[in-house]
């Protein structure tokens, strides 16, 4: 394996449905404009609450891809 180089940001998805839905949607979003997207890590659920009640889901995504 050759050297290489990863870049790893940090996005927030969210989602009216789920967690699961807002991390996918940082990853989609993420791979509109990056290439080469290697792995995302969750780090951290939490959901956004108005009058009471859930209004959306909430997922911190760590997302790295190969440097160039």
């Amino acid at each position: 394996m050759p050297d290489t180089v990863y870049k790893i940001i940090e996005l927030v998805g969210t989602s009216p449905e789920s967690w699961e839905k807002a991390a996918a949607n940082a990853v989609a979003k993420a791979a509109e404009t990056l290439r080469d997207l290697r792995i995302a890590e969750v780090s951290l659920l939490d959901m956004h609450i108005k009058d009471g009640k859930v209004e959306a889901y909430r997922a911190k995504v760590k997302v790295s891809f190969k440097f160039e």
